[in-house]
Order: C-alpha cells, then sequence, then structure tokens
C-alpha cells in the first residue's frame, strides 16, 4: 500500500504476454508477392502504360499550399477540347478525365493543353484494324518498336528552378533611406489636403504668399 504522495503499485505481470504479442516474419515474402503482382499487371497491360493514367498539373488548395505544384484527379473537359479531344476518346487512350473539375486561370489550361499535345505526341496509338489504319493511329513498323513505360508516373513533374543572378550594389540603392522614404510619403498622403487648400489661398492672394516665403526663409 502506498503511502503519503506515492504511486500505488499496479503492475499486471499475471497476463499471458506471449499470446498478444504479433509478429511480421512475412514481409520479405509479402514484398516478393506484390512484386510479381506488378509484373503480371504490367504484362496484361501491354502495351499501356504499367504506370496507370495520365494526370494534370494542378496547385494545392488554400492560400497555405497554393505555391505547390500536384498531380490531379483528371483533366478538365475545356483542356481535352483545347488539345483536341473527346473525353471518351481521351479515356481510351490513357488519359485521366474529371468532370467536376473547373478551369481557374488560362495559365493552369494553356499547361495542361500542352500537356497533353506533348503526351499525343509520344503516344503510340495501336490500329483497331491492321488492314485498314484510321488517321492518327500509328504504321506497323511503330507498333513493332514501341516499349512499355514501367515508370512509376507518366509524364512526371519538372518543377523549375529560379535562375539568380548577382550584381554590385549601386552608389543611389547605398544613399537610399527607405525609412525616411516611407515616412515622407506618409506625410505627403496625409497633408495633401491642408497643402491644396494653402495653394488655393496663395494664388487668390499673392501678397500673402509672398509674406509665408519671407517668414519661411527667416
Amino acid at each position: 500500500m502506498g503511502k503519503g504522495n506515492n504511486m500505488i503499485p499496479n503492475a499486471h505481470f499475471h497476463k499471458y504476454w506471449q499470446r498478444h504479442v504479433r509478429t511480421w516474419f512475412n514481409q520479405p515474402a509479402r514484398k516478393v508477392r506484390r512484386r510479381q503482382n506488378r509484373v503480371k499487371k504490367a504484362k496484361a497491360l501491354f502495351p499501356r502504360p504499367a504506370a496507370g493514367l495520365l494526370r494534370p498539373v494542378v496547385r494545392c488548395p488554400t492560400i497555405r499550399y497554393h505555391t505547390k505544384l500536384r498531380q490531379g484527379r483528371g483533366f478538365t473537359l475545356e483542356e481535352l477540347k483545347g488539345a483536341g479531344f473527346t473525353s471518351g476518346f481521351a479515356k481510351s487512350i490513357g488519359i485521366s478525365v474529371d468532370k467536376r473539375r473547373r478551369n481557374k486561370s488560362i495559365e493552369s489550361r494553356q499547361t495542361n493543353i500542352q500537356r497533353l499535345k506533348e503526351y499525343r505526341s509520344k503516344l503510340v496509338l495501336f490500329p483497331i484494324n491492321e488492314k485498314k489504319i484510321a488517321k492518327g493511329e500509328s504504321s506497323l513498323e511503330e507498333c513493332k518498336l514501341a516499349e512499355q513505360l514501367k515508370s512509376k508516373r507518366i509524364m512526371p513533374l519538372t518543377k523549375d528552378v529560379p535562375v539568380i543572378t548577382y550584381r554590385e550594389v549601386t552608389k543611389e540603392e547605398k544613399a537610399f533611406g527607405a525609412f525616411a522614404t516611407l515616412r515622407k510619403a506618409r506625410s505627403d498622403a496625409r497633408l495633401v489636403g491642408v497643402r491644396a487648400k494653402k495653394a488655393k489661398e496663395n494664388a487668390d492672394n499673392p501678397e500673402d504668399a509672398v509674406k509665408d516665403v519671407k517668414k519661411a526663409k527667416k
């Protein structure tokens, strides 16, 4: 029994704790099985890319993360129309479509349209009927040279690295006082009405204006 403010001993040492211990000795075998399943899936999808569908470039939501780029759920109908695709045809050639997403800026729409055009230029589209090749389908020679894309992402994002240029600080920049300039700008904005009123009065009474100038010189 505890005395004073001491902790009451309450240790449970009579449990059969070995029965509750869980082990994961099957992790190496699970790793092999996952790899084998990936290989089977790639063979079943051949010659389509094993990485899945093409995703658009979008920005993360909220003001905290909107400077970061990531891959979105699917392309909008406007982006598909700009690249010359229909939604049904886009789905058939491995392009993800999201009818709920909307384009909020011209820059994002143009970026994804260019992404679709680049994907179409690299795509080898097998003909439905080898005897009668339709428009847009690849020839038999190009189909023989086609290889399956096995990377984790189709056309992964490439972030542009900003170019930083250095130069010497000029004399004007060294002599520039930011605090004094801001203070003067605030005072000018505050006194714009008073100065306009005074200028109007001086225009009406030029003699008083001369007196004011003499007082200021003294």
